[in-house]
């Protein structure tokens, strides 16, 4: 199964690399850098990535979007929200880390969903759409296919979460001593709530 990695400007480097240090250690899937018109996208630390046009991919497996700086303008581009849109409804599984959920959040695709994002700018990711169930004490929410959490950090505990939902506990808690990270694996809880 494909992991598309959609990367824009200004995305924050860990919430894209700390998932994909954890979803790189599943042998069935295949992890591709994509963004809206292919090409090199730099991160808000200044890590520039090589990337596919997201057109040219199969958009079916799973998505991941990453929050950062970067998700600031492109919450009123309408054509990024759109496309967006078409590939999180075509994919099987979508992953937001911080605030990646306000960009899918505007697609209208987490309507009447349970949701979380990073508690530093909860504030702004719930009035990008109040009609999404915000979860303010969430490190991590999974509602269907979708998979949100907290800032940063918590996009690790997310992904081995949803490692678990697919492979079982014992193969997340495997990858976590693996990568020698201690996972925070009560998603009710997030411990940098200021809610």
């Amino acid at each position: 199964m494909d992991v598309n990695i959609l990367l824009f400007p200004d995305f924050e480097t860990l919430d894209a690399f700390g998932p994909v240090e954890v979803l790189g250690q599943i042998s069935e899937y295949t992890l591709r850098y994509v963004s809206m018109d292919g090409g090199t996208i730099t991160s808000r630390q200044k890590t520039p990535i090589m990337t596919e046009p997201i057109h040219h991919t199969d958009v079916t497996g799973i998505l991941l979007i990453p929050g950062g700086q970067g998700t600031r303008p492109l919450v009123n581009n309408d054509d990024f929200i759109r496309k967006l849109g078409d590939a999180a409804n075509l994919s099987t599984y979508c992953l937001t880390v911080c605030t990646g959920s306000a960009l899918l959040a505007r697609t209208s695709l987490l309507n009447g969903r349970k949701a979380t994002s990073n508690k530093l700018a909860f504030e702004w990711v719930k009035s990008v759409n109040p009609s999404v169930q915000w979860m303010e004490h969430a490190r991590w929410v999974n509602d269907g296919k979708y998979y949100t959490s907290s800032g940063v950090s918590a996009g690790i505990d997310m992904t081995l979460g949803f490692i678990a939902d697919q492979f079982g506990e014992a193969q997340a808690r495997e990858i976590a001593h693996h990568i020698e990270y201690v996972w925070n694996s009560d998603k009710t809880n997030d411990p940098f709530s200021i809610c």
